[in-house]
């Protein structure tokens, strides 16, 4: 690996969060809504939700760019590996981190944590489709860090 499939692993990455945010705004907010809908609008205990298909439908993208980089292209399977590490960072996040659905790192207590915790709130406090707020996952407006 050389420095140049880093940089296209890293801009991935970052990529991943720009179209997460624009895909839960309004695709997830918007005509799949009656996918999303439990996850603002149901007991978060549940070990499943109808939300968690999204992660299914997030993870095809990477593995067949991982797929089809390890047979036709290096820069596919290093967009593979940024799509797949995003999603992994997601899950510890979203899944273990904001919701506890698995139940570890109970007792972090930084900054950052609490500004992602902050942000997840506000944007859980709207039950409805519209007038959201915080769309994003590991970049969060400045106004939560206060």
């Amino acid at each position: 690996m050389n420095i140049i499939s880093i940089i296209i692993i890293i801009l991935t990455f970052i990529f991943m969060e720009i179209f997460a945010w624009f895909t839960h705004k309004y695709i997830m907010h918007g005509f799949l809504w009656n996918l999303h809908l439990d996850h603002h609008q149901v007991d978060h205990n549940k070990v499943l939700q109808k939300n968690d298909y999204f992660f299914l439908i997030f993870a095809i993208p990477g593995i067949v760019c991982i797929i089809a980089g390890s047979t036709f292209s290096n820069s596919l399977l290093y967009i593979g590996i940024g799509i797949s590490l995003y999603g992994f960072a997601y899950f510890i996040v979203h899944e273990i981190i904001i919701h506890q659905r698995i139940k570890i790192f109970r007792k972090l207590n930084n900054r950052y944590i609490k500004a992602i915790k902050l942000a997840h709130h506000i944007h859980h406090k709207n039950k409805d489709k519209k007038d959201g707020e915080s769309f994003g996952m590991l970049f969060v407006a400045k106004k939560f860090f206060k």
